[in-house]
């Protein structure tokens, strides 16, 4: 027998959970399967997200912060600290906090919008009587049916080719969170996001942290001005960063890592390390989905296929977030659950893939939305850019941060915002103005002319749109 929704959401990561939250608003009968637990075993969603990604590692990087601070700052502001040392098993159990908090959010919005939760896989099976059917296997096994359902999986980490995680001393993102004493030597294989922010908080917190990345190149996707400045700000810290290396062969012992790679001089190196963290990017997540149930169409990177409205092959069944196209962004994935939500309702949802921002929270901060300096000379499209230095900026050299710049990309001819790039103090807070901006279709002298508080940071926005037309008032 099997419980009749008008919408179920497989999955309560941002993509799921909203979706969910959205539908119901909207007048359907809604359930949200999904099987992250928490140590008790109970529900925990929230997805990667929530559990093991964007929420946890700002908490860590929260905690390394105030550290740094303490250890190499405060006297700058006359404050004396002695005796400053780091808890790692009470700054774990912080994290563990906030990570339950949002748990607990997302389950007291589900009550307050009406949406029938159940704790467990979500699998897809053969319709019935011309609905989907999804089966759930938990504690207890229920089959529901629905005329529409939304796969919100996500995605899991990618492991090296015949070096899978183990969670003690190659970790994943979710190891990476739960290393219980400061690693005197951690190697990261790949700068990517989870990688850099995870190298922060320990590199802050005592570690010697390398970065073995395989590109030639630091950050390849965000702007190559303002890579170069975040890459020379990482390494005055400490970090120390190999571009265009080959890893080899990885030995994983009780005494912990050793990797074998050749630099990008051709030489063999081999590097111990008490932990390794591999961050080579993420794949779609559609492990006990049963996807040939319905004869879902997956694509070669094992992504479920969709069009431009999230619309799979099968009618009735949608995709959202990391498990279908696009960037792998927890803000993404809430903008199509929204938009599917509506698109069910016979309304026209809509998502601006042209301006979603990307930010990675390492100290100094990279924040970033449109196109970048290479991608627009690819293109050839004819463009102005204009930068400013927080060096140059009242309220960053109170803060004692003036790292980094804001850079504004506009169209020649229009003035047309085109991209705007920023690393710094906070950027991952001013990029929002830009993403206004350009949904609008401001131009950079839109942004020049507005009146920005004084002293604040997002002046060097301000600044930095002047300089598009050669006009900053303050550099």
């Amino acid at each position: 027998m099997s419980t009749e929704f008008d919408v179920v959401v497989i999955g309560a990561g941002p993509g799921g959970y909203i979706a969910a939250i959205r539908a119901a608003q909207l007048g359907f009968k809604v359930a949200c399967v999904d099987e992250w637990q928490n140590a008790k075993g109970g529900p925990a969603p929230g997805g990667t997200c929530t559990n093991v990604g964007c929420i946890p590692s700002k908490a860590l990087l929260q905690s390394s912060e105030h550290f740094d601070h303490a250890l190499h700052h405060f006297a700058d502001h006359g404050i004396s600290a002695t005796g400053v040392a780091i808890d790692v098993k009470q700054m774990l159990a912080r994290k563990d906090a906030v990570v339950e908090q949002n748990n607990d959010g997302i389950l007291y919005l589900f009550k307050k919008n009406k949406v029938t939760f159940f704790h467990g896989r979500g699998a897809l099976a053969a319709p019935q009587n011309g609905v989907h059917s999804v089966q759930v296997s938990g504690a207890q096994a229920q089959t529901l049916s629905a005329k529409n359902v939304i796969i919100a999986t996500g995605s899991n980490a990618r492991a090296l080719p015949g070096t899978p995680f183990d969670e003690v001393n190659i970790l994943s993102n979710d190891g990476a969170l739960r290393v219980g004493a400061v690693p005197k030597k951690l190697v990261l294989i790949g700068s990517g996001v989870i990688g850099l922010e995870m190298g922060s908080v320990w590199r802050r917190l005592g570690s010697q942290v390398t970065i073995l990345e395989g590109l030639p190149t630091f950050l390849g996707a965000v702007d190559e001005q303002i890579a170069k400045e975040a890459k020379k700000a990482f390494e005055k810290q400490g970090l120390k960063i190999e571009l265009g290396v080959k890893v080899g062969d990885i030995v994983n012992s009780k005494k912990g890592v050793v990797v074998n790679y050749t630099n990008a001089k051709g030489e063999a190196i081999k590097l111990d390390a008490d932990k390794l963290i591999v961050s080579i990017g993420r794949v779609p997540n559609t492990n006990g989905l049963n996807p040939q149930a319905v004869g879902l169409a997956l694509d070669e990177r094992g992504a479920v296929v969709v069009d431009a409205e999230c619309k799979t092959n099968v009618p009735g069944i949608w995709a959202v977030g990391d498990v279908v196209r696009g960037p792998m962004l927890a803000h993404k994935a809430e903008e199509e659950g929204v938009a599917v939500a509506e698109r069910i309702a016979g309304q026209h949802g809509h998502v601006n893939f042209n301006t979603i921002p990307w930010v990675i929270y390492t100290s100094p901060e990279i924040a970033w939305v449109g196109r970048t300096e290479q991608q627009l000379k690819a293109d050839g499209v004819a463009y102005k850019a204009g930068t400013f230095p927080f060096l140059a900026n009242g309220r960053a050299r109170a803060l004692g941060d003036t790292t980094g710049m804001v850079k504004f990309l506009a169209d020649a001819s229009t003035d047309e915002i085109l991209g705007v790039h920023m690393v710094g103090p906070q950027v991952s807070e001013l990029i929002s103005e830009a993403v206004v901006a350009m949904e609008f279709k401001a131009s950079a002298e839109d942004i020049a002319r507005i009146c920005h508080a004084h002293p604040s940071l997002s002046e060097a926005t301000k600044e930095a749109a002047l300089a598009v037309d050669k006009r900053t008032l303050n550099f």
